[in-house]
Formats: structure tokens, C-alpha cells, sequence
């Protein structure tokens, strides 16, 4: 089987590195067929042929070589059948942009670090999603529906990358969903600027232009990311 190995470097990847690489000790055993730049400096591609249980084998011979080097760099191992993706599903808060939207929300009505603790908790695990959100958003009752925009405005900003992610997976055919445990005032005008083809969050209730302090059901949590997993592939 051929397996393309991607090396994505922290710091600048050389050529000289890339050959110290290829002639590492544990992969002498490994079949290189030819290494490729995908952005010189920054990441390549080696491909390899390898049996085809041989994956984790071949993700620790890289990952010796890069040590050795010292160098700061992830190693990706997959099949060259399926190098190319069809579908991409991602999360939106920390993740496609910088911030965690509620927190910012929490930080024009005042309440911040009350609503930034249970987010935190949320994520480790130690509470219900559902719970969480429940009580954070309870929290926000009385914010004026126009802090939103501001909100939007001046602190979400893209992650860097992630608009070149998704672009570059569009121009392969890929179909690209965002899923956020966020909300809909967020998440529709960051996937149409990424250039995602759908946006799936929470619905916040506002009524005569301040936000009730409810969350309209359902509630996009991590099973609504697998469900939609499997409705987009299916």
C-alpha cells in the first residue's frame, strides 16, 4: 500500500532537514518513493510504500527522525487512496475562529469570568452540555440583541488558516459544514465568510430586542455533531 506522510513544521523545514529525514536509521526499512513541498519551508510530502497494517510503524519512524533534528513538527499517515476528502465537519468556537463566543458575549454584559468558568468546565467534561448551556445563557437575559453584532464585529476574528482550509477543500470537491454548540448570530456569518456550505448552532431567543435568556430547542450538542456526520455522509 502507499501511504503519503506529511511533515507540517513549526519552524522552517529545510532541505537538508528533509534529507536527514529520508536517511534516518528507523526508516531504513521503509520504502520512499519521493518527497513533494506542498509549501516550501513550511510542510511536504514523502510517499512511502508499506503494508497495510504498517501505519503507526511508519508515523514513529518520522516522528524519531523529527526528533532527532529537534524539530517542531507534526507527522500525518494516511492511505494515498484517500488523501483526498470528500467531506469536512467543523466546530466553530476555538476552532475556525479565535474566541468562545459566549464568553465574549459575557464580557460586554459584565459577567465574564461567572459565564468563562462554566464554559471551561463545559469543555473538560465536568458538566452537562445541555446544563451548561442552559445556565450561561440564563445569565445573558437583558443583553440588548445589537451587542451581538458588535460582539461579532470586534472580537471574533478567523483563525489563521481557516479560511484557506476550507477554500482549498471547496476546490477539491469537498462538501464543508460547520456544527457549533454556539449560536446561529455567530456561526451563519462566520461560515459564509470561511465559505462553509452549511451552518448548523443554537438558536438564541430574543424578544423586543434583548436576549430572554433561552436557548430554543433542539440543542446542537456533540451528539448533534455525530448525527450530523452521519446524515452528510449518508
Amino acid at each position: 500500500m502507499e501511504f503519503i506522510v506529511t511533515i507540517i513544521a513549526a519552524t522552517t523545514l529545510s532541505g537538508e532537514s528533509i534529507s536527514h529525514i529520508a536517511d534516518h536509521a528507523d526508516l531504513a526499512a521503509i520504502q520512499q518513493r519521493d518527497f513533494g513541498w506542498i509549501d516550501e519551508g513550511k510542510a511536504g510530502d514523502f510517499a512511502v510504500n508499506a503494508h497495510d497494517d504498517e501505519g503507526p510503524r511508519v508515523r514513529t519512524a518520522f516522528e524519531s527522525a523529527l526528533a532527532d533534528l529537534h524539530l517542531d513538527a507534526d507527522v500525518i499517515v494516511q492511505p494515498a487512496e484517500y488523501r483526498t476528502k470528500k467531506m469536512l465537519i467543523a466546530d466553530m468556537d476555538s476552532t475556525m475562529i479565535t474566541v468562545e463566543c459566549i464568553d465574549e458575549l459575557a464580557d460586554y454584559a459584565g459577567i465574564k469570568p461567572q459565564i468563562a468558568a462554566i464554559t471551561e468546565r463545559a469543555m473538560q467534561g465536568e458538566l452537562d452540555f445541555r446544563a451548561a448551556l442552559t445556565e450561561r445563557v440564563a445569565l445573558l437575559a437583558g443583553l440588548e440583541e445589537s451587542v451581538i453584532a458588535r460582539c461579532l464585529a470586534e472580537r471574533v476574528q478567523l483563525m489563521p488558516g481557516a479560511r484557506t482550509l476550507v477554500q482549498t477543500m471547496k476546490a477539491r470537491g469537498s462538501h464543508c459544514v460547520l456544527v457549533s454548540g454556539g449560536f446561529t448570530r455567530f456561526a451563519e456569518p462566520v461560515a459564509a465568510q470561511i465559505g462553509f456550505d452549511l451552518a448548523i448552532a443554537n438558536i438564541l431567543e430574543i424578544a423586543d430586542g434583548v436576549l430572554t435568556g433561552r436557548v430554543l430547542d433542539p440543542i446542537v450538542d456533540s451528539g448533534t455533531k455525530l448525527a450530523t456526520l452521519g446524515a452528510q455522509c449518508a
